[in-house]
């Protein structure tokens, strides 16, 4: 193997090579490739997930029943008029008169069709003290949020004239509204904040401007051109604006990420002695082949998700995966291009104090001090650093996933969450109704208007609803629409024994017992049993092909049995950590406080899954920087455990630059109001910070320590498979390195 700095070897050498010869080529053909990929995805537009296409099961059965109809169901609404003094009952005088009130407000507006009031429709609770108004919002029930305001203003109104009872709106629109209301600006804000925040943290660890610019330039960039290709590949996989967020989240970590990777190890050549062009060389030979690596295992981590079977899955899978691509693409092409372009003038407005602390090392003095005591103690560091990772994935054991409703999501931050459990409590599952699509080749039969009939009273009789039970019959597309408010309402562990009651025993006597007769039962909690079902089903299929594919492209990158079987380990253990985090946290309450969150009983049900496949990826950014920095000192001739030393502390400063960067974006989603962002916010800044501190600075040095040679181990059958390493060793500086504070030489 060469030693000379001359020669280097891979795709990342080759490209930054090129880079930097041609510099103004690869800035022009960068820009043309943002502003094309924004160009074309702007006129092709997105095509967005469609209800029949999220899931299989029941729920997408009854999707497809709807869409092939051509029936626009619309948005629903409901206006609870509730006595606010056990006196009053919905008979009352002055009771009628606000339930005529309501009615004639809401049709005033134009907005609304159907209109129907309790005592046409028996929606009068038990104690009598409690009663709905239900319509239906006019025009596209997706769009229906946008139109909702002049109905909530109409029934406020109303609310003003009768003071002694309580008049409250709920419904699709209305939710959809306060949801856009209250979360899509907090939303938004968190998407911007986190450019200034890496920005920040980047000043600090550059000490310069210009440096910390570079990175936050090429991970917008990136952003901006997945942007326009989500819209060009929606055609074939459509998208969402979850995927899109998730897009942004990534996008921003992982190219910052890279940048800091390349850029630390540009400057470290330099300041070893190099001239430019030698110190572009080293860094695109071994910190851009491991942004390779890494972004490559990234892709592949991602592209687990589209074995979900699951649209909003795909989605996110498929944005994450490009702008991960693009952003590796970047960071070996216009990066290094940009560099040659500006040589010293990287380290322009510089920050004096900032600056001095950046150039001399940063935390290496520290990792340097965990170091010695690590590799003095192995056995016990590796004992107690994995011990303490079990102790904190052991909640996990216990993890409890659903769809989280309302009330989980926002607690009581919201005046539409009393109203929900308000509604609930009077009418259980009223807000939220199974919903059961009903198609046969005759819908008017005598039998299947029989069985509809025969359907609704043993609803009732099986405890599972207590009525009403509202059918609404589409003559013209032999299509009836059956609504069923499920017993047990919020709880969806309650109403989920509600829903097996309907679809297993009810259903089979009536529905089922009718020839050619299609009843699949839908609605929010069908949905969440449905997604469960299925996620369940993708598990292992999904863990399958990132562990394998992500162990063999380690195989290849390090050529090390070893190396690849801890690489996966490590990584396990890590996920398991942060999933013991957001069970105990979360589920159980434990520490809520402290990040403004609650304890809802439940993890959300995509996020063990999505989380799994998204840190798995991020953890290869660590993980091959790292070992890929061992692995070259140990091939220029170091110790093995000198060579980890050498590993660990000189890339420690990126690393915890690195992981405050995403530790800081991850928390700002931690901020936000709904429950199941706060999840995966604290989830993976939780496993980020796991990751760079225990399992990089404790446990993958001691672990590697303890193996020694046998971490370079590969049976001799194995030594004909694809050679992905480097082989660049560099020669000693050219001149003198330079010097710290105290005259010591910065090491290489």
């Amino acid at each position: 193997m060469s030693n000379g700095e001359g020669r280097v070897r891979g795709l990342a050498a080759r490209a930054g090579g090129w880079s930097a010869r041609h510099r103004w080529a690869a800035v022009g053909i960068w820009v043309l490739f943002v502003v094309l990929a924004v160009g074309l995805g702007s006129a092709a537009g997105r095509v967005d997930v469609k209800d029949g296409d999220q899931l299989s099961g029941e729920t997408h059965t009854a999707a497809r029943i709807i869409e092939d109809a051509g029936i626009e169901e619309p948005a629903g609404e409901t206006v609870l008029i509730q006595a606010k003094s056990d006196g009053v009952k919905a008979t009352d005088p002055e009771f009628r008169s606000a339930v005529a009130a309501v009615v004639a407000a809401v049709e005033e507006t134009g907005e609304v069709s159907d209109v129907t009031t309790p005592y046409e429709s028996g929606t009068i609770s038990e104690d009598g003290r409690s009663a709905l108004v239900q319509f239906d919002m006019r025009g596209a029930a997706d769009t229906a949020g946008e139109r909702v305001e002049p109905v909530l203003d109409a029934v406020e109104r109303v609310q003003k004239d009768h003071e002694s009872l309580r008049i409250e709106e709920i419904g699709g629109a209305s939710m959809m509204k306060t949801f856009d209301d209250a979360f899509g600006a907090d939303l938004q804000r968190a998407e911007f904040s986190a450019v200034p925040v890496a920005l920040g943290i980047l000043l600090i660890a550059f000490g310069a401007v210009v440096a910390a610019l570079l990175p936050v330039a090429l991970a917008i960039t990136a952003i901006i051109a997945t942007m326009g290709l989500m819209g060009l590949v929606s055609h074939l996989q459509p998208m969402s604006d979850t995927a899109n967020s998730v897009m942004v989240l990534v996008g921003m970590a992982v190219g910052v990420d890279y940048c800091l990777f390349y850029l630390r190890r540009e400057r470290e050549e330099r300041a070893a002695g190099r001239d430019a062009q030698a110190a572009l060389r080293i860094a695109a030979a071994t910190s851009g082949r491991a942004v390779v690596v890494s972004g490559v295992t990234f892709c592949v981590a991602m592209a687990g998700m589209l074995f979900t079977g699951i649209a909003e899955f795909e989605g996110m899978g498929l944005a994450s995966l490009m702008v991960v691509a693009v952003a590796m693409v970047g960071s070996v092409t216009v990066l290094p291009a940009l560099l040659s372009l500006l040589g010293e003038r990287v380290e322009k407005l510089r920050i004096p104090f900032l600056h001095k602390r950046a150039s001399s090392g940063g935390d290496s003095r520290f990792w340097g001090a965990v170091l010695d005591r690590v590799l003095a103690r192995p056995v016990l560091a590796v004992v107690v650093a994995t011990g303490a990772l079990l102790a904190v994935a052991a909640p996990a054991v216990g993890m409890k996933t659903q769809n989280l409703t309302l009330d989980q999501e926002f607690g009581d931050s919201l005046p539409i969450v009393q109203t929900y459990n308000r509604v609930n409590e009077a009418f259980p599952g009223g807000s939220e109704p199974a919903e059961v699509v009903v198609h046969a080749d005759d819908i008017n039969a005598p039998e299947v208007k029989s069985a509809l009939a025969g359907f609704r009273e043993k609803a009732i009789e099986s405890g599972a609803t207590r009525g009403p039970v509202e059918i609404k019959v589409h003559d013209q597309q032999n299509i009836a629409l059956v609504y069923v408010p499920l017993v047990g309402g919020s709880d969806l562990d309650k109403a989920g024994e509600s829903l097996r009651t309907l679809r297993d025993e009810v259903r089979p006597a009536t529905l089922g017992a009718v020839d050619g007769v299609e009843a699949p039962i839908t609605g929010q909690v069908a949905g969440s049993k449905d997604f469960n079902d299925q996620l369940v089903g993708s598990v292992m299929p999904v863990f399958a092909f990132v562990v394998v594919l992500a162990f063999v492209l380690m195989l290849m990158s390090f050529r090390s049995v070893t190396v690849a079987i801890t690489s996966i380990g490590l990584n396990l253990l890590s996920v398991g950590a942060a999933y013991g985090v957001l069970v105990a946290v979360f589920q159980h309450g434990w520490g809520a406080s402290l990040v403004g969150a609650e304890g809802v009983g439940a993890i959300i049900t995509w996020l063990p899954l999505f989380l799994f496949v998204i840190l798995f990826g991020l953890s290869m950014d660590y993980h091959v920087f790292v070992v890929s920095r061992i692995r070259e000192a140990r091939l220029r001739g170091l110790a093995t455990r000198d060579a980890i030393r050498h590993g660990v502390v000189t890339t420690a400063g990126v690393v915890t630059s690195a992981a405050v960067i995403m530790v800081a974006v991850f928390a700002i989603f931690g901020t936000l109001s709904m429950q199941s962002m706060k999840q995966m916010g604290v989830g993976l800044a939780a496993a980020v910070l796991i990751d760079a501190t225990v399992i990089r600075g404790v446990l993958l040095p001691a672990v590697m320590a303890l193996l020694g040679e046998r971490n370079w181990y590969l049976p001799k059958w194995l030594h004909r498979m694809p050679d992905l390493t480097h082989d660049e060793a560099p020669q000693a500086p050219a001149r003198p390195p330079a010097k710290d504070d105290e005259g010591e030489p910065v090491r290489v």
